[in-house]
């Protein structure tokens, strides 16, 4: 790896790094905005579905729907058709900031759909125990489905993380930046397969360190 370590060395080394800090945190940010909309979807979810703590089937019908809808919809696609709203958010429609937006909003209805998955594993006395005992849908919600589903919300979170890696580096090949864009301008445009493939070896690294770091949370709080 002689020919790694000169690369991250003088202005590649700088480019490089300036370009993995964009790539994490578009997605660390990305991330953590879909898991806080897409847990409360998917409880809503949870709640609402056909004989839920707060059935309602017209609302789930279409809260259901939204969501595949969400999920069908390719990463590039969504990025370009909602670049009013994240000029309206971010102020621009190019750059790491603006690339957080599609981001976000793309992860959501992934995370919607494993919170949903997730909770449906809590085992269906426990839940029926808690409303024998009086409990309100807000207190099962915290003090049951929450942390019986966690070893899978953490192993969904990671999944999640991993698959924002990838498109982070779409949106980088349209103006996003981090390292899909770093890669296409010098890796490709101007014939530097080391600067390319030095970020393939990054992003390699960053996705098995999500997925080391998931699989560890996971198996911690799936023993408790």
């Amino acid at each position: 790896m002689a020919w790694f370590e000169s690369l991250l060395t003088g202005r590649t080394g700088a480019l490089l790094l300036d370009a993995t800090l964009e790539t994490l945190g578009m997605v660390l940010v990305s991330l953590v905005g879909a898991e806080v909309f897409g847990l409360v979807l998917g409880t809503g979810l949870i709640l609402w579905q056909p004989g839920g703590l707060k059935e309602n089937k017209p609302l789930y019908a279409v809260l259901s729907w939204v969501v595949n809808i969400g999920r069908s919809i390719p990463f590039v696609i969504l990025m370009v058709s909602i670049m009013p709203f994240t000029k309206l958010i971010t102020g621009t429609s190019i750059g790491t900031v603006a690339a957080i937006v599609p981001l976000t909003v793309s992860a959501i209805p992934f995370v919607a759909r494993l919170t949903e998955t997730a909770m449906h594993g809590v085992e269906i006395g426990v839940i029926e125990a808690c409303v024998s005992m009086g409990a309100s849908w807000q207190q099962i919600v915290r003090y049951v489905l929450v942390p019986e589903s966690l070893p899978a919300l953490i192993a969904g979170a990671a999944n999640t993380g991993i698959s924002l890696i990838g498109y982070s580096t779409m949106a980088g090949a349209i103006g996003g930046g981090g390292l899909g864009d770093l890669a296409i301008r010098y890796g490709y445009q101007r014939w530097q397969p080391d600067v390319m493939l030095a970020s393939v070896v990054i992003l390699v690294g960053m996705v098995q360190g999500m997925q080391f770091v998931g699989d560890r949370l996971a198996a911690r709080y799936r023993r408790h």
